[in-house]
Parts: structure tokens; sequence; C-alpha cells
């Protein structure tokens, strides 16, 4: 059977006419139709119906389809001919998986410039300086910039805390929480940010790209220190620098937790011992209430959009929320230049709060720093407990907001 399958593809197989002329006596008035295509792409080549010449049958190959004696037409005999794939078909797709492949085989033989440094072909980031630094690149998008055309600060923290979780998952300490290591999941820990501070030497703009560095040290025998470093991948330039302090929570419990002998296995292989990237803003943070505030914005809450995974507020969005009492001459004639944060405790999505602001002239000589502004903050609950304590430090924009500064000058009055 398959045999003759085989030699019927390679060579055409004619019938008699006695036999054909049996059938159709067989049939009667039963016409046959001529068979599909079962899908497969093939040549079509006609043939015509074989002429008799000297009452023999004589075998020709036209490129006409054959006919039976009533005019209606049979399929062509299968060659090899009309066998064979349409081949500019099969030529396009071997030209699309070889170049699919050099793709592929491109991104592979990519060589980094330097020998230290371990590549991301997926752009997550990169480990460098003998694997405790991770670097990671950022485009200033243009939904990421503010009115007057550079990034925001809640921009730039949320680099920094982009970049510490890809760390994490580049150094293999990811476990299936937020940040979190295995073994720190195994006993329902995460890490806590207790205070930040943050140094902005320059915005970026929009289509900026920005070099983002951090890494991480001991901060007494149960805290983490990580440090960040910002600066413009084409030129170096520093723009931002920030430290920040962590310890880990139960998140079970809400309180805080000594690190675990086994958790300190995991990360104090990756700790640099490295000075902070800032001095340490020795000055204490004031607080605030009803009488020494100067300017109270209530009634803030929680969106379910701010939330993370570990079920609490962001600590970005209390950036913003500390910023919604900051007075509105200030936003338009001055930018945030240093901030210093202490995180009290944690709100929940059904917390309701209140951000207040006071506002004071800098309080050094130097020239550099004259039309410079302080500014003190607490985010609290209504019923009074603190959430966050701050200090900002605003520098004018241009040079011509010497007039808004006097309409600060004169609102404080």
């Amino acid at each position: 059977m398959v045999a003759t399958a085989v030699t019927s593809a390679f060579f055409p197989v004619t019938s008699s006419p006695d036999s054909s002329d049996s059938k159709n006596k067989k049939l009667g008035s039963i016409k046959s139709k001529p068979s599909v295509s079962s899908g497969s792409l093939q040549v079509k080549a006609n043939a015509q119906a074989p002429p008799k010449i000297n009452g023999t049958v004589a075998v020709t190959t036209s490129v006409e389809g054959s006919k039976n004696d009533d005019g209606a037409s049979s399929p062509p005999p299968r060659t090899f001919i009309n066998q064979l794939p349409d081949w500019s078909m099969l030529l396009a797709a071997i030209t699309t998986i070889f170049l699919a492949a050099e793709k592929q085989w491109m991104m592979l033989d990519w060589k980094p410039r330097r020998p230290d440094m371990v590549i991301d072909p997926f752009g997550i980031g990169k480990i460098v300086q003998d694997g405790l630094v991770f670097s990671q690149n950022f485009s200033i998008r243009s939904y990421e910039i503010g009115a007057d055309q550079t990034a925001s600060i809640e921009t730039l923290m949320n680099h920094l805390q982009e970049t510490a979780i890809n760390h994490c998952r580049s150094a293999g300490l990811l476990g299936e929480g937020f940040g979190a290591t295995p073994e720190m999941c195994k006993k329902n820990l995460i890490w806590v940010v207790t205070r930040m501070q943050v140094v902005v030497d320059r915005y970026p703009t929009w289509g900026d790209v920005v070099q983002v560095d951090t890494w991480v040290s001991a901060s007494g025998k149960n805290g983490m220190r990580r440090d960040w470093l910002v600066s413009n991948s084409e030129t170096g330039e520093i723009l931002t620098r920030a430290t920040s302090v962590w310890v880990m929570m139960n998140k079970l419990t809400r309180r805080l937790s000594k690190i675990p002998e086994e958790v300190r296995g995991e990360i104090e292989p990756f700790f640099m011992n490295s000075d902070p990237v800032l001095a340490e803003d020795s000055q204490k943070l004031v607080k605030l209430d009803d009488s020494t505030a100067e300017h109270v914005c209530k009634g803030l809450t929680p969106k379910w959009s701010d939330l993370d995974v570990n079920q609490h507020v962001n600590n970005v969005k209390y950036i913003g929320w500390i910023l919604e009492s900051a007075p509105l001459p200030i936003l338009e004639s001055h930018e945030l230049s240093a901030m210093t944060l202490e995180y009290r405790r944690e709100c929940g999505r059904d917390s309701v709060l209140q951000s207040l602001t006071t506002v004071s002239d800098s309080n050094t000589e130097n020239a550099v720093n004259v039309g410079e502004f302080n500014c003190q903050h607490l985010l609290r609950l209504e019923d009074g407990a603190e959430i966050v304590r701050g200090r900002t430090r605003w520098r004018p924009k241009h040079a011509e907001s010497s007039a808004n500064m006097d309409q600060i000058t004169a609102e404080r009055t």
C-alpha cells in the first residue's frame, strides 16, 4: 500500500479505457467530483485527456485540465512536480528564523566594557565592584516631570526604591516577599525604613538618562544602611545622594524584630565596608502641633494604589503628603534641595492623616545660600499619633525669584 503511494508520487498512473468505460456504466448518472486539496501548498498543473491514435491511448503531458467524456474536469495526476511546496513561502520562513536566531546570538555574544561587570540582557541592571554595588539606568519619561520640566522628587525616590529591590533580585536574595530574603519569608519578616536623608544637587530633565548606584552596609547590631548615588549616565555629573536606615518588622505582629542569625548569614556577604554617602544630619527634628504649625492640610486618606505588597503605605507616598501643606509660593519659586525624614509608624488604608508645615529662613550666613528656606514637617493621624517627622531645605529656582521670596515673608508676618 505504501509502496503504491510512493510510486504514484513519481510516476503517473494511467487507466485503460475499457476499465474506465465499465466504471462509467456501473455509476450510471452519478458524476465524479474533483478532489479538493488537503491544505498543502502545491504547484497546480493541468493535464488533458490522452488522445487516441489508431485505437490506442497515447499518454501526453499538458498544462490544461483533463476532462471526462461528459465534459467534467478530473483532478490532475499526482506527479513529483505538483507535489512540491511553494518555495517562496519556505524561503520566507527560513529567513525569519535566521534573523531571530542572529538577534539572540548578538545579545548573548555582547561583551561588557569592563571585566568586573555582570551584564543583565533584560535591562534590570548590573552588579559591579566585586558584586557589592548594583547599578541601573533610568530614562526620565514625560509623565515623570513636573511643571518646571524637571523630574519630581517622587520620581527620584521611586528610582531609589526600584534599585533597592532589583539589587536583592540580582544578588539572588529575593524571596517571596517584597525585598525579603528566603529566610525572612520563612520568619514573616520584612524591611521597613526608619530614616531617610536625601540631597539633590540638580534635577534631571525629560529625556535624561540617570545612573543609580546602590549598596548596603551594617548599621548598628540590628539595622542595615543603604546608600544611593545618582549621576548623569553620559557626563558622570552627581545629581542626587541619599542614605537610609532599615530595620526588620514582623508583618503579622507589626512589631520590630532583631535580625535572626539565618538572615544575617544571607545578607552580610553583601555588606560594603564604607562610610555613608552623606554625613548624618544631627540636627534634631522638631515636633509640630496646632500652635506651632503655620500650614495644615487635613483629610488625607490613602488610596488602594498607595499600598504595597506588604499592605502598608509606600514610603514614597509620605513625601507627597508632607508637601501637601507646603506654601504654594515656595513650590512655585523654589525647589527642594535636601530632605531628612524620620518614619515613626506605618499607616493603613483606613487611616486619615494631617500634614503640618512651618517655614523658617535659612540660618546660615553663607552668601551662597541666601534666599533659601527651611521647612519643618509633621505627618500625623487624626488622633495625634506621629507618622513621619521631616525637615526640607529649599533653594531658589531662578535669580528672578526674589519677588516671590518677599511674598513668602509677607505671608508669614
